[in-house]
């Protein structure tokens, strides 16, 4: 419970800090590793917080809270208004934060403009501006609902291959996690809800916009995705083995044989089957599960019956 609050109050702390200078840390270790350093004596408290509670000093731990609470509306009530200026002057300031990496002031600046004049002649370009800034902030909800907004009011643009791309890229993005990452942390069996989807992006865009001029990365990208999803299925399918569910670890199996056939994970589902239908009694399945493994891993000795 202690470590858990403090990874919270560490995630507070690095909001409050990347809202400060306009950055975000997802892909900055060297930042998180300053900012650990820095708060590193919030950890400490977090435990003497815990002790007072299971000793009933339930108001002196109430106490403190209230006056982080207190702290953090405090903060969030000195953020800056945005100057009533002409558009053109909005937008390029806009651009200048954007091209400054500063993404929370740069989508502070399009969204006024975005609300300011709707129908102006920056219109689409903000809303293509603020995809990508919400994108580089690590705020996929917000990126996600401006491009399905500009889909559905502009399904004709010039530019909408790119916003299918940046679909599936925000999609991506939703599904890796960078303290994971950065702790090693195994992620093969976590939801793969948002790499699901983003393959689903990369492959509307290729069917609909074969030439694009994203279609090549596009495709690269659901290899990868591919992959992932493969790893996935084949951690559940191991996960049924280990409860002796083997017909659900049989199908699962089956499901990434049958539809990531040109993945690392195809041999271990085919072991996975053959194991299961030998322990199920299923000869004929048994056998053609060992044939598929033989013919496409011929070194693998499960394979030679």
């Amino acid at each position: 419970m202690v470590i858990l609050e403090f990874a919270c109050q560490f995630n507070m702390l690095a909001h409050v800090w990347s809202l400060e200078r306009g950055v975000s840390i997802r892909n900055n270790p060297g930042i998180l590793a300053f900012l650990l350093a820095k708060h590193n004596g919030y950890f400490a408290n977090f435990v003497e917080m815990d002790r007072m509670l299971l000793m009933g000093k339930k108001s002196h731990l109430l106490m403190s809270l209230a006056l982080v609470a207190t702290l953090i509306t405090g903060c969030s009530s000195t953020k800056p208004k945005v100057p009533d200026e002409p558009p053109e002057t909005l937008y390029q300031k806009a651009r200048l934060k954007l091209d400054a990496g500063n993404y929370l002031n740069a989508i502070e600046l399009l969204e006024a403009l975005d609300s300011r004049y709707p129908f102006g002649a920056y219109s689409n370009q903000v809303q293509l501006d603020l995809i990508y800034a919400y994108y580089k902030q690590d705020d996929t909800a917000q990126a996600i609902a401006n491009i399905d907004r500009f889909i559905r009011l502009n399904p004709a643009h010039k530019n909408i291959d790119y916003v299918f791309y940046m679909r599936g890229l925000t999609n991506m993005a939703g599904d890796y996690n960078f303290f994971q990452d950065f702790l090693g942390i195994n992620r093969d069996d976590k939801d793969p809800s948002y790499a699901r989807q983003a393959f689903q992006d990369f492959k509307t865009l290729l069917q609909n916009y074969p030439n694009s001029v994203y279609a090549a990365d596009a495709r690269a990208r659901m290899i990868g995705l591919k992959n992932r999803l493969a790893r996935y299925d084949l951690s559940v399918a191991e996960y049924y083995v280990k409860r002796d569910a083997l017909i659900a670890a049989a199908n699962r199996a089956k499901l990434i044989v049958e539809t990531y056939p040109d993945t690392a994970e195809t041999e271990k589902a085919l072991e996975i089957m053959i194991n299961s239908y030998d322990s199920l009694k299923m000869p004929t399945l048994a056998q053609h599960a060992r044939e598929v493994l033989a013919k496409n891993y011929p070194d693998n000795r499960l394979g030679r019956g």
